[in-house]
């Protein structure tokens, strides 16, 4: 939980209390449901929740903006956004029931009213969105073409609207159709933890 603190130091106490209770929460549920990684539950808020927020150090969705997290697994990025950005809505999408019924009762607990789960696949969702955010689901250039028909060309946000992913290691062979309209963002540049070393946020413009 430092290390949410040390970088977001503006959070309101609810955010506080909403990122707080977030360990706990996934203790419990991870024990029935295994949705993060046994040998990775005690690093959390490193590789799971600050992780989805260098999302936030690169862009600062604006009211209004409706986003969806597509495989979004246990909540990641979707959860830690939609805290952060309490006036957006956010659509948690996963293929896997077992995840969205973990999702559903976080958002439950936290009484989070900008979050909605769908037990879903990517093609069958048909809604627009300004963003879609996603964590090392498929390639870059592979989502683009799943994705491109839900996003909205209304565009009101500081960045055209497109897809925001979390990334690790080597990009270029994945970007390389897309190297016009991506941006990189290594995460490094914003968090000093060894873990970040390789992490990026990968933006692509698609409209």
């Amino acid at each position: 939980m430092e290390h949410i603190l040390s970088y977001f130091p503006e959070l309101t106490p609810q955010q506080r209390e909403q990122f707080a209770a977030l360990g706990p929460l996934y203790q419990e549920w991870n024990a029935r449901i295994n949705v993060i990684s046994r040998k990775d539950i005690d690093n959390l808020y490193l590789h799971h929740v600050l992780h989805s927020l260098g999302i936030a150090k690169v862009i600062t969705f604006k009211p209004q903006t409706h986003v969806m997290d597509l495989g979004t697994g246990g909540g990641f990025p979707g959860i830690p956004l939609a805290i952060m950005f309490p006036e957006c809505h956010f659509h948690l999408v996963d293929s896997i029931g077992k995840k969205i019924k973990v999702c559903q009762a976080v958002v439950d607990a936290l009484q989070l009213k900008n979050v909605t789960t769908e037990w879903t696949r990517a093609e069958q969702v048909k809604e627009k969105f300004h963003f879609v955010v996603s964590r090392a689901v498929m390639p870059q250039n592979e989502l683009v073409k799943l994705v491109h028909k839900n996003v909205s060309t209304e565009n009101f946000n500081a960045l055209p609207n497109g897809l925001i992913c979390l990334k690790g290691g080597e990009l270029e062979h994945e970007i390389l159709s897309l190297k016009r309209s991506t941006l990189i963002t290594p995460l490094a540049d914003y968090f000093e933890e060894e873990f970040f070393t390789t992490k990026q946020v990968v933006y692509t413009a698609l409209t």
